[in-house]
């Protein structure tokens, strides 16, 4: 009987970690940036790799950065909320194509729609390690002053546009 007990009281202890384990939802894994400026980056425009984007040209606005490529199937998910939003003008959405080869995400773009005011291309992935991106799609709400202040991880859906970042974005909006 005793011989039994050792095994059952490491499957309890096994089955306790399993459980809790199920109960946590990764959406909802809290950044070390929320409320810290976002990091700083310059790099080549998709459309234009002559020209470069960095977050410093966008002080003085609120607005959406998606980290997204052609290769990610939940980022083909969470495109039509992006192209819905982009029509609705409510607030701009820069993208961050994210280790990706240009040609590639460029004929997505072309094929799928364009939601993006702009599109950064981060080929090395350096840029997006530097914002702590898990995997794609990531999107984050930044205010007027360069600082993050919501990570979405995964695909942008109706509810979490509606629930979370819309009504963030009007208040942000709001402030000075």
């Amino acid at each position: 009987m005793m011989r039994f007990i050792l095994p059952f009281v490491l499957f309890m202890v096994l089955a306790g970690f399993l459980y809790v384990g199920l109960g946590l939802k990764p959406h909802e894994v809290e950044s070390p940036l929320i409320d810290k400026s976002a990091p700083a980056f310059s790099l080549p425009q998709l459309a234009e790799p002559a020209k470069n984007f960095s977050p410093e040209d966008m002080k003085g606005k609120v607005w959406l950065f998606n980290v997204w490529a052609s290769w990610c199937e939940s980022c083909k998910d969470e495109h039509p909320v992006l192209l819905a939003l982009a029509q609705q003008n409510l607030v701009p959405i820069y993208g961050l194509d994210y280790k990706d080869k240009r040609e590639d995400a460029e004929a997505w773009l072309h094929q799928a729609g364009n939601p993006y005011t702009l599109v950064a291309s981060d080929a090395d992935g350096r840029v997006g390690i530097n914002y702590g991106v898990y995997g794609v799609p990531e999107t984050y709400v930044i205010d007027k002053q360069g600082v993050i202040r919501y990570k979405q991880i995964g695909p942008v859906t109706l509810g979490s546009l509606k629930d979370t970042i819309l009504p963030l974005v009007q208040k942000l909006e709001a402030q000075p």
